[in-house]
């Protein structure tokens, strides 16, 4: 048993000791728990001390969750705030901001795109957003299904051909949409109001999903058409009534009401947690959404209302009503929350029973799918990355991969793109770009000299080596690595693989350290194939920023280069002139004259475009 002197010194030690925690209010606010680098875990609490206190005294086993984050916690800092609701709001903004290793974060978190009516416009149109603004126009969706999005674009575009230039201005003829039955051209009035309020009318009500009164109004419109013996009138109207049955069977129809709602499922294996959410839109389903929480500290409840407050913002703002599994602690200060996101009410219901319940099970079912696909990767990952280190004897499990590639065209704009792969996918955060310092003349090995002394100076400080270095190269470029992994003294730590095609009739060759001849896999092994694509990978990345510079450079005009020229006097030169060719030729006299230039500023250029010779520089 420690003494009474070394039991007071390890608690004033702890980030949570009865000193630290006498400092704290009892009012509501937000946690930080803090490590070594980066923050674990932000909480929030109606009484900080009283929650803090609780960690404190905690005694659960030492394997738990929480025994686990504690033992990494070296700090702990709160910030106060006056309401609950207020904490509820600064900790999704905090979780947000340093995204904490144990708390919900939602890597899938694109918006989806909405179709956008602009009813404020005089003459309004159909679009693409993925921003819902308060900005009074109608919007819907969203769409999952990019498919989906645009049949619906198509449908809408056939049965309400309404405009689709970015601006209504006055033409002296028609755009080339209207001449192919694309638009009605309200530009040069080939179309009265109220028929085009009628089109936008019909467009509004199949995006509602109420597609069949539009085909009630289609259908008596058709009738009366050929009842006039307007036949050909009637044909097309009959086309979009089959084309809008065509739809309504291709629908999901989930309600008999036309609300919009978000529906949540939530499934737990373990540690890991599935959560599915489906978009009911017009009671019909327009798209579904899933997120993996591989190893979040709370119960399901918490977790629940971490991914509400992390997903809803003020441009992915909720639905009216939100269906859940169940009710949750802080479930009114939520409401409230989306409330004020959507600028208008939000009802939160947990339906048990009802037609209501379909929807649940399809969203539960939909989340337990996440945790079977994700075992399903897994298992893939684990079956390759065993082949990968039995065929190339590798000391570690390759989990993190990063394949380095050099672009230069004859030395200039080189480029080194470094590309990373987590258990078999791509992390795309973690890709980086350096721009060559040391070399302008065409040298790999000098360049990959550099690039690699950059990336592993920068890993042994932040600790993020990877487990596998990939090589575009051959035997070069592993030797060139050899040495660089040598100088950090962290050969045993990384392992070296340069994958190189040396003949065009011949297979991809892997090359390993210590070892003479290279390692040939079949053409058809996954290992190689995988190797592969984080190579090709490595070079679309680098190609792309490549090409961007060099096209930069080409636009780069030689009067940049001149002393005393700037932008604006650029684009006088070039007005008065027309182009270099004849600013270069041009005479002190005839630069002179040019207004903004004077006389000294023509000399300078003169001088500076001539070359000793007396001719124009170029």
């Amino acid at each position: 048993m420690a003494p009474p002197e070394q039991a007071n010194q390890d608690q004033q030690a702890s980030p949570l000791s009865a000193a630290f925690l006498a400092t704290v209010s009892h009012g509501p606010g937000v946690y930080l728990m803090l490590g070594k680098r980066q923050v674990l875990y932000v909480g929030k609490a109606r009484d900080l001390r009283k929650r803090l206190s609780h960690y404190a005294h905690f005694a659960g086993p030492a394997h738990s969750k929480t025994a686990v984050i504690l033992s990494h916690v070296q700090r702990v800092e709160t910030i106060l705030t006056t309401t609950e609701k207020e904490a509820l709001i600064l900790e999704a903004s905090l979780i947000k901001q340093h995204q904490p290793r144990y708390n919900v974060i939602l890597r899938d978190d694109k918006n989806y795109p909405l179709i956008k009516v602009t009813i404020r416009d005089q003459w309004p149109k159909v679009t693409v957003t993925r921003k819902r603004l308060r900005d009074g126009n109608r919007y819907f969706g969203p769409y999952a299904s990019s498919t989906a999005m645009r049949a619906t674009l198509q449908l809408l575009h056939r049965q309400s051909p309404l405009r689709r230039c970015a601006t209504v201005r006055e033409r002296q003829r028609p755009c080339l949409n209207y001449q192919m039955g694309r638009c009605l051209a309200p530009c040069v009035g080939k179309v009265q109001p109220a028929v085009y309020e009628a089109m936008v009318r019909d467009a509004l009500l199949i995006l509602e999903g109420k597609t069949n009164e539009v085909i009630k109004d289609l259908t008596a419109k058709m009738e009366r058409a050929a009842a006039n013996l307007a036949f050909e009138q009637a044909a097309l109207l009959r086309d979009q009534i089959q084309a809008l049955g065509r739809t309504i069977e291709h629908q999901a129809v989930a309600a008999e009401h036309h609300l919009d709602q978000d529906v949540f499922g939530i499934h737990r294996q373990d540690a890991a947690v599935g959560i599915a959410l489906l978009f009911v839109r017009g009671g019909m389903i327009t798209g579904a959404q899933s997120f993996f929480l591989a190893d979040p500290l709370g119960e399901d409840d918490s977790l629940l209302a971490q991914t509400i407050l992390q997903y809803y913002s003020s441009e992915r703002q909720p639905p009216q009503e939100l269906l859940l599994p169940f009710a949750f602690q802080d479930q009114d200060l939520v409401a409230e929350r989306l409330a004020e996101l959507r600028d208008g009410p939000v009802s939160i219901a947990s339906p048990q029973r009802g037609k209501r319940m379909q929807l649940m099970r399809m969203a539960a079912a939909n989340a337990a799918q996440v945790l079977e696909e994700r075992a399903k990767k897994e298992l893939s990952w684990e079956t390759l990355a065993a082949s990968l280190q039995a065929k190339l004897r590798l000391n570690n499990r390759p989990e993190r991969i990063e394949c380095l590639d050099i672009s230069n065209l004859q030395g200039k704009q080189a480029v080194g793109s470094l590309v990373c792969f987590v258990q078999g996918e791509k992390a795309a955060s973690l890709y980086r770009h350096y721009r060559i310092k040391s070399q302008d003349t065409p040298d790999d090995y000098a360049m990959m000299r550099e690039v690699l002394g950059r990336r592993i100076d920068k890993g042994v400080q932040d600790d993020n080596l990877p487990d596998l270095l990939l090589l575009d190269g051959g035997k070069g470029q592993l030797h060139v690595a050899m040495v660089v992994l040598a100088r950090f003294e962290c050969r045993k730590n990384i392992d070296l693989v340069a994958i190189a095609k040396e003949k065009a009739d011949e297979g991809e060759k892997l090359f390993r350290p210590g070892r003479k001849n290279p390692v040939l896999l079949p053409a058809h092994s996954p290992a190689l194939l995988y190797l592969m694509r984080i190579r090709d990978e490595a070079h679309r990345f680098g190609i792309t920023l490549h090409r961007r510079l060099r096209s930069k450079a080409q636009l780069h005009s030689r009067l940049d280069t001149i002393e005393g020229i700037g932008p604006k006097r650029k684009r006088i030169l070039l007005k008065a002139l027309g182009s270099f060719k004849r600013i270069a030729g041009a005479t002190v006299e005839e630069l002179a004259a040019i207004t903004g230039i004077g006389p000294e500023l023509a000399r300078q250029i003169h001088d500076q475009l001539r070359g000793e010779n007396g001719h124009a520089a170029g």
